[in-house]
């Protein structure tokens, strides 16, 4: 079809905060309306068919006369198309359908000129209508924010405009009012409906310290928000662009299409002269012109991957363009990292194994109070462990920290040790008995005044989410991998909780470069998840990178698809979007071979005049058209639920 003049390309008033994340296709409402010319040369058309079909007592002269100039006039911006696809050498549908008209109108059949180039205009109208409901998404997405925000400055709360917020800022957000930025929040207690954001279909509760995502809506209380990011930082601002970008990274399959397109023209005019050749008829020759069409592909796929990115977009799913979507419907590997992906990344006490004639909470007691002023991670859990068991630590003295053994100090005027077994050996303490790793977490030992009071296991704790996740891409026939840095009884744990089909121990971030890279030459479409600098490697080493959206700037930059909202299930649903979205451009190139197939028999064979086989052309294009358009209805709120359901009963 010939490039549309009636798909606005100016952006619409939008949220200054945003404006440079989002093109909006339309200038009131985010959707396609047709020009006066596209509307004029329609009518035109079909006051050429009324004149030259019904006569009404016009001499024959002068209905040909209006054909005539029905058809030049009507016809222009095909032919100009058609004639730009001839200068640049390329064989296009414009080509075949500007030579079928030219055809007709040389024979003097006026009339099924103008039919087919009626039936051509009303076709691209319906197509730009179909294509602008996808891109209408992003004007719903951009009605989703607020144009004015609630600041305290200078102690006073004042209301300003989106485009004067600034990181940093404190944003107060009353009950059903919208989050205007990505934040935290630091004061008030609330629930936030962010579906449209995470996909999430229940209200997340927001207390100090937790994220809240631009768009979403404040549901009952009221919250203070401290501004993170804002325009396409946001997340919401990452889903906008992605729906843009999806159009300018084309798939190989889009490609595949045009080229596809482009033999369906050739055969079409092989067909026609051998037809000719044959039959002597223009009238069957002309027919076999019209009848092939490949539009429904040209146009239907990249409608396809465009909804199938916006449909991943609504389930919190960033993909950055058909390229990787379409490598998504491929992927019979994934590759997991396991600190901050598979797991929480923040570890916890799981065991308290207090020694004989020591209670657990005065070993927890002991701990803490050597902790107190320790920044290491591990201190941090022990410390956390304790004030949910409501023990009080005291302040240490003399606290000495030495790496990779740790801590002695003094606590109530006794020596104080936490540490790993080297400490314990170096101070003369009978060491724990079992092996330091035998529970597949990390032991902290602790003795007092030279005499062992027991062990703190901690571990980094599994996402809730995480054994689910896995399920669910055991059910879609994925091979799951676990690559991670730590020691080999940690990972053969985490393997065995989450099932995960394979594992592998003690790699740096250069083993798992190479393990990337041996899966794809060995012929495999692989995706990697992580979410450290570390990951970055393989990321961009993958076909498919996937960073989890609490990673670290570098993994979200390096990945192909960013996670919002880090549940893991959403990696299943992103494969599911994508294996439908290539199902039905499959099933689009198959309906059309067929019916170009049988419609150019047919037309060579006389039984197909060139009015119907117009009609038989632009009937499938629009069939395939529809067929791609389904991608674009927005999921049922209990669907992905259903679909975790069935996987979690599959495996």
């Amino acid at each position: 079809m010939p490039p549309r003049a009636g798909i606005p390309t100016e952006r619409a008033e939008v949220p200054p905060a945003v404006a440079s994340a989002a093109p909006d296709p339309s200038p009131e409402n985010g959707g396609y309306r047709p020009q006066r010319a596209e509307l004029a040369r329609i009518a035109l058309a079909a006051g050429g068919i009324a004149v030259t079909g019904l006569g009404f007592g016009i001499p024959p002269a002068a209905r040909e006369a209006v054909g005539l100039a029905a058809v030049v006039i009507a016809g222009y911006p095909i032919y100009r198309t058609a004639l730009t696809d001839v200068w640049r050498r390329r064989m296009t549908m414009e080509l075949s359908m500007a030579i079928a008209v030219v055809a007709a109108a040389a024979i003097q059949e006026f009339l099924t000129a103008l039919v087919i180039l009626l039936a051509v205009l009303v076709a691209e109208i319906l197509e730009a209508l179909t294509v602008s409901r996808g891109r209408r998404a992003i004007g719903d997405l951009l009605a989703m924010l607020p144009r004015q925000a609630e600041v305290r400055r200078d102690g006073e709360l004042k209301r300003v405009e989106i485009a004067e917020l600034r990181p940093g800022d404190i944003v107060v957000v009353r009950p059903g009012g919208r989050i205007p930025a990505d934040g935290v929040v630091t004061a008030g207690q609330s629930f936030a409906d962010q579906a449209a954001i995470t996909g999430e279909s229940l209200p997340a509760e927001k207390l100090p310290g937790a994220a809240v995502y631009a768009g979403s809506i404040n549901q009952t209380g009221w919250l203070e928000v401290a501004i993170g990011k804002l325009g396409r930082d946001t997340a919401f601002g990452q889903i906008v662009a992605a729906v843009e970008q999806a159009e300018s990274v084309r798939a190989p399959v889009q490609k595949t299409a045009d080229q596809f397109a482009g033999y369906v023209v050739a055969f079409a005019l092989g067909g026609a002269l051998l037809t000719l050749l044959l039959t002597h008829s223009a009238r069957d020759t002309i027919s076999v012109v019209i009848v092939a069409g490949a539009c429904g592909i040209a146009a239907g796929t990249p409608l396809a991957i465009l909804g199938a990115i916006g449909q991943a977009a609504r389930q919190g799913v960033m993909v950055k363009g058909g390229l990787y979507m379409e490598a998504l419907s491929h992927i019979r590997t994934i590759i997991l990292d396991k600190t901050g992906t598979l797991t929480l990344g923040q570890p916890e006490v799981v065991a308290l194994q207090a020694a004989d004639g020591t209670a657990p909470e005065e070993l927890l007691q002991v701990a803490a109070s050597a902790e107190r002023f320790s920044e290491h991670p591990l201190g941090a859990a022990i410390r956390r462990r304790a004030r949910e068991m409501g023990v009080k630590a005291s302040d240490p003295e003399g606290f000495s920290y030495t790496p990779g053994k740790g801590i002695i100090c003094r606590v109530a005027g006794a020596e104080v040790l936490a540490g790993n077994r080297a400490l314990m050996q170096a101070q003369g303490v009978t060491a724990w008995p079992w092996a330091e790793n035998d529970d597949a977490g990390t032991a902290i030992v602790v003795a007092r005044g030279g005499r062992l009071l027991g062990r703190i296991l901690l571990a980094d704790q599994p996402r809730p989410e995480a054994a689910a996740a896995v399920g669910e891409l055991r059910a879609l026939g994925v091979r799951t991998v676990l690559l991670t840095g730590d020691a080999e009884p940690i990972a053969r744990a985490a393997a065995a909780e989450l099932q995960v089909d394979q594992a592998a121990a003690e790699l740096l971030p250069a083993d798992k470069l190479e393990r990337v890279r041996a899966l794809r030459a060995a012929g495999q479409v692989v995706a990697m998840v992580g979410d450290g600098v570390n990951d970055a490697p393989a990321l961009l080493a993958a076909n498919v990178g996937i960073a989890m959206g609490s990673g670290t700037e570098v993994a979200r930059e390096s990945a192909h698809v960013l996670l919002i909202g880090n549940d893991l299930r959403k990696v299943a649903e992103a494969i599911r979007i994508a294996r439908r979205c290539r199902r039905i451009i499959v099933a689009n190139f198959a309906g059309t071979l067929g019916v170009d197939g049988v419609g150019i028999a047919l037309a060579a064979l006389g039984f197909l005049n060139p009015m119907l086989a117009a009609l038989i052309h632009v009937g499938s294009e629009l069939v395939f058209i529809s067929n791609s358009a389904r991608l674009l209805a927005p999921t049922s709120p209990t669907a992905v639920p259903q679909r975790r359901k069935q996987a979690a009963r599959a495996a």
